[in-house]
């Protein structure tokens, strides 16, 4: 048998492994293993790729301090706050628990910068709220799974600083870029949302009340001291991404600490009282945690992390596979070959999407931005756009079969299984493919807030 041949064998049988259950790490492993010993290349190689990756890798350095943000915040009571405001807010309308984690999930993606947290923390505190709402749970979960793709789009984002370090652009015109086409995801998924509960009668409807929605705000307002802390530190240059995900670690770990003995002494025992029935004092502090409770949080975040870190460092030695194979330089000519503004753009992005259903982000990146960036920049396409369009894209893979990341994480913290929640992950994957394509043909989405367009 040919070289192409055996590529060919081992790719159906790891897609068979893959459809009978198997962990979409080992599938991946099992696929770079394979073709390493048809290519001659030696698992030595492999070993030192997933070292550098886990030594030299930014973004993975960044990657555990926002999963770990993300459960303090969830912990200490910040999200819970920050999902409260926007149930206030959105709770009039059919519906309005599951948009408001929407949301909670845009409010939430400010401060993490990741999508797997975002789904994580979102999914695990409102999940069994909305279920107890009347929601049916498949729903819920994937809701969780859908309002996670916005993490790595509105800023900050890792995905964002990879992007702009690979194809040397600024990191801080990324993030602006991203700020329009993150809010118009979260409001598409939102109508999405609003027209499944209307169909099924989902939702209990509050009064839409000034005093509530005031009285939240007050109560979000470390949550909005947070997300301001991060994006002033990026924007101004006083730390970078990873440095601001340790000072909101740190911020985080200080008023989870002090608000404890703070609330205790505001006479409220019981966190989940009404907000109707806090006053404007209690809604100043959070609920907190105690020290012991650190080590408890910090393990979950390393589950997240253990399960997040060695599919990232699969697909980088997966990438060397592929360069190696020819596929830069085929899927580089045949974009070439298209011609032209529109059947540049729509091949590329077609690129993208069907990638975003078997990788993750990252390796999508790594592997994809080098090629097509350059070409949709020769037929005129602006590089911070076609980043956005290239990030937007990729983000929908996060709730598209067969890998949908996010929907093995809201699978995980919610204990719905993985093939259940494709249902109702559909309509916002209908709604998001929208946003996209509205996006990639408006530049001035994706440019209009930057200062020197």
């Amino acid at each position: 048998m040919s070289d192409a041949d055996w590529i060919t064998l081992i790719s159906i049988s790891v897609t068979v492994l893959f459809m009978l259950g198997v962990p979409v790490l080992l599938v991946i492993a099992y696929w770079v293993i394979g073709c390493s010993f048809v290519i001659d290349l030696t698992l030595d190689n492999m070993g030192a790729a997933l070292s550098d990756v886990f030594t030299d890798g930014f973004a993975l350095l960044a990657m555990p301090l926002f999963i770990l943000t993300g459960d303090l915040i969830n912990k200490s009571g910040i999200a819970r706050r920050l999902s409260d405001f926007a149930y206030s807010c959105l709770g009039w309308v059919r519906g309005g628990l599951a948009m408001a984690s929407l949301g909670a999930c845009g409010l939430f993606a400010a401060i993490s910068g990741s999508n797997s947290a975002t789904t994580a923390t979102i999914g695990s505190m409102l999940h069994p709220e909305m279920v107890k709402g009347g929601y049916d749970e498949r729903f819920s979960a994937a809701t969780a799974a859908a309002g996670g793709t916005v993490g790595i789009i509105i800023p900050p984002s890792i995905i964002f600083i990879v992007y702009g370090f690979l194809m040397n652009l600024p990191i801080s015109d990324l993030f602006v870029a991203g700020i329009i086409p993150g809010g118009m995801m979260v409001i598409a998924m939102q109508l999405a949302c609003f027209l499944i509960c209307w169909r099924y009668g989902w939702g209990h409807l509050i009064a839409l009340r000034l005093g509530r929605v005031v009285k939240t705000a007050i109560g979000a307002w470390l949550g909005f001291f947070a997300i301001g802390l991060v994006l002033w530190g990026i924007y101004t240059g006083k730390f970078s991404p990873t440095e601001a995900a340790g000072v909101t670690v740190g911020f985080c770990l200080i008023v989870g600490l002090v608000s404890l003995p703070l609330f205790r002494m505001m006479g409220s025992p019981d966190q989940h009282r009404p907000t109707d029935d806090k006053s404007f004092k209690e809604m100043l502090v959070v609920e907190g945690f105690k020290v012991t409770e650190i080590p408890s949080v910090t393990m979950r975040s390393a589950q997240i992390t253990g399960i997040l870190a060695p599919l990232i460092a699969i697909s980088v030695v997966m990438q060397q596979i592929l360069s190696l194979l020819g596929a830069q330089e085929v899927i580089g000519n045949f974009v070439t070959s298209m011609g032209g503004y529109t059947p540049v753009l729509l091949t590329a992005m077609a690129i993208v999407f069907v990638s975003g259903m078997i990788l993750e982000s990252l390796p999508v990146t790594i592997i994809l931005a080098p090629i097509l960036a350059p070409i949709a920049h020769s037929v005129g396409v602006d590089p911070v756009h076609f980043a956005v369009i290239f990030l937007v894209g990729a983000s929908i893979g996060f709730i598209t079969p067969p890998y949908g990341l996010n929907l093995y994480v809201a699978s995980g913290v919610t204990g719905v299984p993985y093939f259940r929640l494709l249902k109702f992950s559909t309509a916002y994957l209908v709604a998001l493919l929208l946003v996209w394509f509205i996006v990639a043909f408006n530049p001035v989405l994706a440019t209009m807030l930057l200062p020197d367009r």
